[in-house]
């Protein structure tokens, strides 16, 4: 009976949104595993600044700017890692955006483009592309960062609760599709957790505390919390593992 392993040598992650909170604590994880990470953002000097964390800690990381709402820089990281590292064995879809906090009856068309251009499409057509080289290579594994959102959506939160809910439905379709291909699809939908990202429901008190109610450990999560479910996908300890999404929300979908 083969051993359980959560070891990423020698593989090729890429990692959006890796330059702060989630994302960098996940290309963390998967370098200290092993793997050479890729990380992917928007602003380079802290793609950089990231990337030094990582060769400080002794792992192997490279960054790579891209905007996910831009098609042809989604297609065009996927190029620039095989050109690099030769492969794509993992790939993290963790960058999103929610530029709009109200009621949805207000929300306009520029809100609703950007955030699904970011957060649903994007990480379509990024999996679509990362995919066709894993195709290539015999198999790899994809992990989507969802949300508890895209289940029960947040106040104000309307569009970006949908956008989840499409990372879902996508993961769920991709994972179908691809498994005889050897491409595992799977996603983590992490509650609400301490980032720049959530920092206004965080340090909004009214908001926090409404949070708070709906969530039996009375907490929210810390980035590192998120993490030990994306490492368990992309690794061969979830080798019959696709399809399925893992919340970790301090049990506020139980």
């Amino acid at each position: 009976m083969p051993e359980v392993s959560f070891d990423l040598s020698g593989r090729v992650a890429i990692v959006t949104g890796g330059s702060r909170g989630i994302g960098e604590a996940i290309a963390r994880a998967f370098a200290k595993a092993g793997a050479k990470a890729v990380i992917t953002g928007r602003k380079m000097d802290a793609l950089e600044r990231a990337v030094a964390v990582i060769a400080a800690d002794g792992g192997e990381a490279s960054a790579i700017s891209c905007h996910m709402g831009d098609m042809v820089q989604v297609k065009d990281l996927v190029a620039k890692t095989v050109e690099k590292y030769g492969t794509v064995d993992i790939l993290v879809n963790n960058a999103a955006t929610n530029p709009y906090f109200g009621p949805l009856i207000n929300a306009d068309e520029r809100a609703w483009d950007k955030i699904m251009d970011v957060n649903l499409k994007g990480a379509f057509f990024l999996a679509q592309e990362a995919a066709k080289v894993m195709i290539g290579k015999g198999g790899g594994s994809i992990v989507n960062l969802a949300s508890v959102a895209g289940y029960s959506p947040g106040p104000m939160q309307g569009i970006y609760s949908m956008s989840k809910a499409g990372v879902i439905a996508m993961t769920k379709a991709l994972a179908k599709e691809l498994a005889l291909q050897k491409v595992r699809v799977n996603a983590v939908a992490p509650g609400l957790t301490e980032t720049n990202f959530s920092a206004l429901l965080i340090n909004t008190k009214e908001i926090l505390d409404y949070a708070l109610q709906g969530i039996p450990m009375k907490r929210y999560a810390q980035p590192s919390e998120i993490v030990g479910a994306v490492l368990f996908l992309a690794s061969d300890a979830a080798s019959y593992v696709t399809g399925t999404v893992i919340t970790v929300d301090g049990g506020s979908l139980a």
